[in-house]
């Protein structure tokens, strides 16, 4: 698989330090993984502290109520009756005192069975930085998951028995799919499909939460058609791993540079815009800045149409998503009428949405950007419990030039948030041809992201405050499915032959 790590590390940090600008709008990625989210309790430092039982329930009571009282459509894929159920069975077995840690993962059991992507508690992923950078050990195997069958995408254990592309067939006298069950029983996901995609950066984590600290993993591997055999896989550091990186065939990595720009013959171009955000920010204000990323843009378009570029690729692989204020420059380049990225966004009032939007704007109201001002308006004027729409203003085709020829937006199942948003807009309005693998992030989605902290144990909950409609109108709960499909290999090299299939398509060979 691409290596995409540090762009979701990097996806992190974006989101911890303009919270209030992915929040805003479109929030951050529909089913963000642990990984990404990175969501840090101010109480993570006391670690060994123990949380009593009354402090627990109270604060799982909370957060169910609170759910209730501002989530937009809590029981959209879960029944109420259903998830009652799970309350109570969860709500039983804190009758001991808890870790923070331990709180996590109990809460965000909770979360997950909503089954919605923007509905979570911090996670665990804190901890296990923690736990790695202090020299614990973990599951060195990066995973693929393709129709339920789990893969090595990359080998950093240096056991020479294990190939990238080898199916992973069980551990520990369990089968793959049984901890796909364990593992993604943490994960908010709305579909098996997301659950499965951000498992492939959280599978370690998960390992951990649910084994502790071990030694090592009894593997059952299965090359090609031979016969399964079986593996001791260590359990490695951090700095172990990195060492069998590096002697690992290079990756496709698609985060170097972050952006990128070129001709790929005498008539594709090739546009990677990178995440829709201000990368150079260096505050919280500043992530409304478009400038640096309207300059890249800009640039771009006008060297394709300098060298005569027809076919235009625009690559969206991996890309965490951001803000459409950052997009919608990039898509007015080649846009033939006026375009908005959601046909509604409707939005639930609730006193946890309106007290976190006036606590972005009191702590900074120039970070907090021009959206929470709009959504404080919105609130003056109308009752908790309605259900109200969000004006989304038309964005136009720029003036002046303007690429004319045939663009094609290339995805797969690690294209999240505004990325999704993108290609769903390119597709609704027949501004190009969507070509690659579905998206495992909604199209039409429950986002506008806000959350409240529990008094105990200083958890926060996520929870999505609007209902966003892609553009065609359709309601329907699923990703972008692309025009021309395209696999995505196991495991991929710097040779990248999906671009490659990419710009044979582009220049019709295929």
């Amino acid at each position: 698989m691409p290596t995409h790590n540090s762009l979701k590390r990097w996806a992190d940090m974006q989101r911890r330090s303009l919270g209030a600008l992915f929040a805003g709008l479109l929030a951050v990625v529909g089913g963000v993984s642990a990984a990404q989210a990175g969501q840090t309790a101010d109480h993570v430092a006391d670690k060994d502290r123990l949380y009593t039982p009354a402090q627990l329930r109270a604060d799982f009571e909370r957060m169910y109520h609170g759910l209730q009282s501002a989530h937009v459509d809590l029981y959209a894929f879960t029944p109420k009756p259903e998830l009652d159920r799970r309350y109570r069975q969860l709500y039983s077995q804190l009758n001991h005192p808890l870790t923070l840690l331990q709180a996590k993962v109990q809460f965000e059991q909770f979360a997950a069975a909503v089954h919605m992507g923007h509905t979570r508690v911090d996670s665990p992923a804190s901890d296990w930085r923690k736990y790695r950078a202090d020299g614990g050990k973990g599951f060195p195997l990066a995973i693929r998951v393709v129709n339920g069958r789990v893969y090595v995408a990359e080998n950093l254990s240096g056991v020479d028995a294990i190939k990238p592309g080898d199916e992973i067939v069980s551990m520990g006298g369990q089968s793959a799919q049984q901890w796909l069950k364990r593992t993604e029983q943490h994960v908010s996901a709305e579909t098996s499909y997301m659950a499965d995609s951000l498992m492939e950066y959280d599978f370690p984590i998960y390992l951990w939460v649910d084994l502790g600290p071990v030694d090592g993993f009894d593997v059952v591997i299965r090359h090609g058609g031979a016969n399964p055999h079986n593996v001791r896989v260590p359990a490695l550091t951090s700095a172990q791993m990195e060492a069998f990186r590096a002697q690992q065939p290079p990756a496709l990595d698609l985060e170097k540079p972050l952006r990128a720009a070129k001709m790929l013959d005498d008539r594709v171009a090739y546009l990677r815009p990178g995440p829709f955000s201000n990368a150079e920010a260096k505050t919280e204000a500043e992530g409304w800045d478009v400038t640096e990323f309207q300059q890249f843009i800009d640039r771009s378009f006008e060297s394709f149409l300098d060298a005569h570029s027809d076919r235009l690729i625009i690559d969206l692989r991996g890309n965490p998503g951001g803000d459409n204020l950052f997009s919608d420059v990039m898509v007015s380049w080649f846009a033939t009428r006026p375009f908005r990225f959601a046909s509604q966004f409707k939005i639930k009032v609730s006193e946890e949405s309106i007290a976190a939007n006036a606590d972005r704007i009191a702590q900074d109201a120039a970070a907090a950007g021009p959206i929470s001002r709009k959504f404080a308006d919105l609130y003056a004027r109308s009752k908790v419990g309605d259900m109200v729409d969000f004006d989304i203003p038309l964005a136009y085709p720029r003036e002046g030039r303007r690429f004319t020829g045939k663009v094609f937006v290339l995805i797969d199942r690690q294209s999240y948030s505004n990325a999704v948003s993108v290609a769903a807009l390119v597709q609704d309005y027949k501004f190009g041809v969507v070509i690659g693998e579905a998206t495992s992030d909604m199209a039409t989605t429950y986002g506008a992201m806000e959350q409240f902290k529990l008094p105990n144990t200083g958890l926060s909950v996520g929870y999505p405050k609007a209902r966003i409609i892609r553009p065609n109108g359709d309601l329907s709960s699923k990703g972008v499915t692309p025009d021309t499909p395209i696999r995505i290999p196991i495991v991929q090299t710097p040779a990248d032959d999906v671009l490659r299939q990419a710009a044979a398509m582009a220049r019709g060979d295929q």
